[in-house]
């Protein structure tokens, strides 16, 4: 079964076609990052209207890149939720005149669980395992046991991990996106020239839960507090001591749930699952088995949605045309009590 995937939840256009939920057949991605770079982040207004103005020409691109008709295609599916609601009522409305035109099912798909779905594309991965989800607008972990089952074991109960990357690279001027320019800077660092702080969490209920706010407000307006009063104060060793602590305090509570759920598998997802030191401390975990997906498939796109997409059409799942769009997902972000 050849299902075409849409995926526009933020500034990614994207479109593929994936046969079985596996195999790409064709995968576009149309970044807007040059139109949000002068802001040092997204302008929702700005990432819908470019949706409105490329979605027609992606589609082209993936369907002539596949050499593939309309009548190759037997399902649709479309991210319809969480993300910035103009973005997302593009990508359905467009999913929606697909499917009347074509007479073909479609399917509105959850972002956060394709995320978890896209190292399925490049590896055959056994279920269950633990979903460690990173991106700019979640930081999850989750156990998954299955393609259409997950549940929520923590979550940021403040910034996602994504966001503190991109806020804290707005504060030392690096530019936008702040994820890998952070990464590239750290490279040539001292990530113990600052001894940031660890987030406690100790409060019942949030053992595998995570807090990015002090963190953030420890490397924006606090570090004289933690600087090792010899290391040279370079851009360099600041960002190596952020991402130290930003990925080694997700992966303490990653190590907690696979010690306490007994699964050794992790699966990581979305565009954070792009940095190497986070790569390099998985694949560094004894008894853990780390996946993640290729760097292309780290970021938001269509092939994910696609291949998750087979998994809700086989069940028997389908969207009518009374389906809508929506910001957020309980469940995927902790609210502190």
């Amino acid at each position: 079964m050849k299902i075409l995937g849409i995926e526009s939840s933020c500034d990614e256009c994207s479109i593929a076609v994936v046969e079985d939920g596996k195999t790409i057949l064709s995968h576009v991605v149309a970044t807007q990052i040059e139109f949000h770079k002068p802001f040092a982040g997204v302008v929702p207004e700005i990432a819908s209207r470019k949706h409105v103005e490329w979605i027609l020409p992606v589609f082209h691109q993936a369907l002539e890149q596949g050499g593939l008709s309309p009548g190759d295609i037997q399902g649709i599916g479309v991210t319809n939720r969480p993300g910035l609601s103009g973005s997302l009522i593009v990508g359905l409305t467009f999913a929606k005149a697909l499917s009347l035109s074509w007479k073909v099912p479609f399917v509105g798909v959850d972002h956060v669980l394709a995320h978890l779905y896209a190292p399925q594309l490049s590896a055959e991965i056994d279920y269950p395992f633990i979903g460690l989800l990173v991106s700019g607008g979640h930081s999850i972990i989750a156990r998954v046991s299955g393609p259409l089952t997950v549940e929520v074991l923590g979550a940021s109960i403040d910034d996602a991990i994504g966001e503190a990357f991109d806020k804290v690279a707005k504060h030392l001027g690096l530019g936008y996106p702040g994820g890998k320019v952070i990464d590239d800077l750290a490279r040539k660092g001292n990530a113990k020239a600052f001894q940031f702080p660890f987030a406690n969490l100790y409060k019942s209920g949030h053992a595998y839960d995570v807090s990015y706010s002090g963190l953030k407000n420890a490397v924006i307006n606090q570090q004289d507090l933690f600087w090792d009063g010899e290391s040279p104060r370079s851009i360099e060793n600041i960002c190596a001591s952020f991402e130290r602590v930003a990925v080694d305090t997700l992966l303490k509570k990653l190590q907690a749930a696979c010690r306490d759920t007994g699964i050794n598998r992790v699966v990581a997802g979305g565009g954070v699952a792009a940095n190497s030191y986070l790569r390099d401390r998985l694949q560094g975990m004894q008894d853990i088995r780390a996946y993640y997906p290729p760097l292309d498939l780290c970021t938001d796109n269509g092939a994910m949605i696609a291949g998750l997409a087979f998994h809700y059409l086989t069940a028997g799942l389908r969207s009518g045309l009374d389906e809508t769009v929506y910001a957020k997902v309980p469940g995927f972000r902790r609210i502190t009590s």
